[in-house]
């Protein structure tokens, strides 16, 4: 429900426009003649390195060299910083002084923050906001019981804690409509590979010591032997879980079952007991199961493991779950681990920062309307709209061009693109969270419940009609995506803002930032699984086998290019995983360099700053994806990030593009060059 994972083609990008009526012209938005900004940041320019040799290098050196990343951060880049003065802007909204006439979803937001800042009040009350569901573990005395705890700990909000969890979204192959889902969860570190893969074994060291820390500081006297028992049982979830590459295609994760028929994949589950306490029987005849063999295999797991380790089991993922809103003891231990051991990170956020992360999840859409109503303008909407219909208009023209699609596969593509909606900045109807009890002195009790409310609101969609206006972020986050099940790409107010679009600067730049993001969460719609959807968000075959073996040959070459690159030493970017965003990235540059060089006919090309407008459209999409990444957290995300990491966003892109060739004049002895037989095209 609430923490249940939507299946999306892509879920990171940004979005805003060029400026207003300017959109025609090349050169910028200027008035009165005066002289046009380029909009390159000059002072990060590292002329030591020649940009045929490394684009993103060349256009972020110099601030890769001065900056440090923030002791409270695992990386630091664009991203973070308009994330770090939208966490400042939030700040100032949430502790003003709360005005006499500040509606339901104002005051619940300023209650939540209270609550989280009275650090006093979080340690007089110690575990004593856990005792009722202590209390529950610590009677188990059959394993029934287990099985109906499993459902009550989601609807609490820690469903993925689980080793399975029910959710509500929509049907992939009815996207008219919610059906109700059902998922592997169940591990305390961030993927399988960190249980079974020999190299990682030191962290799952780690991780046990971690777990038996938290479990001491909780009371439990036999704490070292709950921690064993807890590895054990995740390990052996790990191992009958699927792999994030298996659980990329929407297609093999879409298995429809009878709610009658699950008793035959896990039979020694009470599935009766487990389906009534999520709340799903009576509201639903079946449900997709994403992983069938998972279920399968942890049959053994059921009937093998003892009460005994179910109980530390739960204790865990409790405490897991909690201990961002308990005690400094609790803070502490699980930032040592999952912050300073897992990410490299030395330092924890302020506890104004986790805050505001904690209220943004739960009550996301009022503190987003006090965002709007403060910091986001009511015509920077209409601002971006023109640079969208750009990127449409580009995409449409390459859909034509392309010769292995065939007349039928092309017009059901162009009828995808139209049908494509935008959302941008905020939803036009705000959540209602009428009868949600926020209490600015009970932090655990509002997390519960804020949990258990939108449990209960996502459980009245079961089986009802999509509600189209729904938004999957808050306005807030600085972050975009683009969801297949609806079509549709959003782009949060948040992400409005410099350095991604800055009005002030000629188009180029802007093309090549933001425009390339824009075409990035296009190109999910036709990336490798995102065109397994419809243009009604349905998931089927639309394509041809032939289509679909010509388009499966052509990324080939991008999942070998990739394969090849070294993020941190001695290990390689999977290119099968990263596929699709990798997809969208270059198709995302492509289909941008194509709208700008559309915008450039009705203006003048010229040289800003030395440079000519393809250079800095260039230029703009490297600063964009500005990045440093602690090595521990490059490492981490690895294994679970889909994205390739930045400096490959860039450069990995800009080699396969005719237009960095032309700009940049490459050569074969250039370290980016690739011979045009050899280059990624696909849009």
């Amino acid at each position: 429900m609430s923490n249940f994972k939507v299946i999306m083609a892509g879920a990171t990008a940004t979005l805003s426009a060029s400026c207003g009526g300017c959109a025609d012209h090349q050169g910028g938005c200027t008035s009165g003649g005066a002289r046009p900004v380029s909009g390159v940041a000059l002072e990060n320019i590292d002329s030591s390195v020649r940009p045929q040799d490394g684009l993103f290098q060349y256009a972020n050196g110099r601030w890769l060299a001065r900056t440090e990343i923030p002791a409270e951060n695992t990386s630091w880049g664009a991203f973070n910083e308009v994330l770090d003065l939208t966490q400042q802007q939030l700040k100032e909204i949430v502790e003003a002084k709360l005005p006499a006439d500040a509606d339901a979803g104002h005051r619940m937001v300023v209650d939540f923050h209270r609550s989280f800042m009275d650090e006093e009040a979080v340690e007089r009350r110690g575990l004593s906001p856990l005792a009722a569901e202590m209390e529950q573990i610590d009677g188990l005395v059959r394993t029934d019981q287990v099985h109906a705890l499993m459902a009550r700990f989601t609807r609490m909000g820690f469903g993925d804690g689980m080793p399975f969890y029910v959710g509500v979204l929509q049907d992939a192959k009815n996207a008219t409509r919610y059906t109700a889902g059902l998922s592997q969860g169940g591990l305390g570190l961030p993927d399988r590979s960190f249980y079974l893969e020999a190299a990682l074994a030191p962290l799952l060291d780690h991780y046990q010591a971690h777990v038996q820390a938290i479990l001491a500081l909780a009371g439990q006297q036999d704490a070292q032997q709950q921690a064993a028992a807890v590895v054990a049982l995740e390990t052996a979830l790990a191992r009958a879980q699927w792999t994030p590459l298996d659980n990329r295609d929407p297609a093999k994760t879409y298995n429809r079952r009878d709610l009658s028929a699950l008793p035959a994949l896990l039979p020694v589950f009470q599935w009766d007991l487990y389906l009534a306490a999520s709340g799903i029987s009576g509201k639903a005849d079946s449900i997709v199961v994403f992983q069938p063999s998972y279920l399968q295999g942890l049959e053994d797991v059921f009937v093998r493991t003892p009460l005994s380790a179910w109980k530390a089991y739960f204790r865990w993922h409790l405490l897991h779950a909690a201990a961002p809103f308990l005690p400094d003891g609790f803070v502490r231990e699980n930032f040592t681990f999952y912050g300073t051991v897992l990410a490299g990170t030395p330092a924890l956020q302020p506890r104004w920062k986790r805050a505001l992360t904690a209220v943004d999840p739960l009550l996301g859409e009022a503190l987003g309307k006090l965002y709007v109503e403060k910091r986001f303008p009511a015509e920077s909407k209409t601002r971006t709209l023109p640079m969208v219909d750009r990127l449409r208009e580009a995409y449409r023209a390459s859909i034509h061009r392309q010769d292995w699609l065939g007349a039928q596969s092309k017009a059901r593509a162009l009828l995808k693109l139209d049908n494509m909606a935008v959302k941008i900045g905020y939803p036009d109807v705000w959540r209602d969270y009428g009868g949600l009890e926020i209490r600015a002195d009970d932090l655990w009790g509002n997390v519960v419940r804020s949990h258990r409310f939108d449990y209960d609101r996502q459980l009245r969609k079961l089986d009802g009609p999509v509600d189209r206006q729904e938004w999957l972020l808050s306005p807030q986050t600085v972050n975009a995506y683009y969801n297949p099940m609806a079509n549709e790409i959003v782009f949060p107010a948040a992400i409005l803002q410099k350095p991604f679009f800055d009005p002030a600067a000629d188009d180029a730049v802007n093309f090549g930032a933001i425009g390339s993001i824009i075409g990035h969460e296009m190109s999910h719609a036709f990336d490798d699984q995102g065109s397994k959807f419809d243009e009604n968000g349905t998931l089927s075959e639309w394509w041809s086998p032939a289509e679909r073996s010509a388009y499966t040959e052509r990324t080939r070459t991008l999942v070998a290019q990739y394969g090849q690159y070294s993020p941190v030493p001695g290990a390689l970017l999977n290119g099968e995983f990263t596929l699709g965003e990798n997809i969208a990235d270059n198709a995302g540059v492509s289909i941008a360099f194509q709208a700008y060089q559309t915008a450039l006919q009705s203006g003048v090309r010229q040289q800003l700053d030395g440079f000519t407008d393809a250079q800095r459209f260039y230029l703009g999409l490297a600063n964009a994806f500005r990045l440093k990444v602690r090595e521990g957290e490059a490492r981490r995300r690895l294994n679970i990030d889909p994205h390739a990491p930045a400096e490959f966003r860039v450069d990995g892109s800009a080699r396969n593009q005719p237009g960095f060739d032309e700009a940049y004049g490459l050569v074969p002895t250039d370290r980016l060059y690739v011979p045009p037989a050899q280059r990624f095209s696909l849009w």
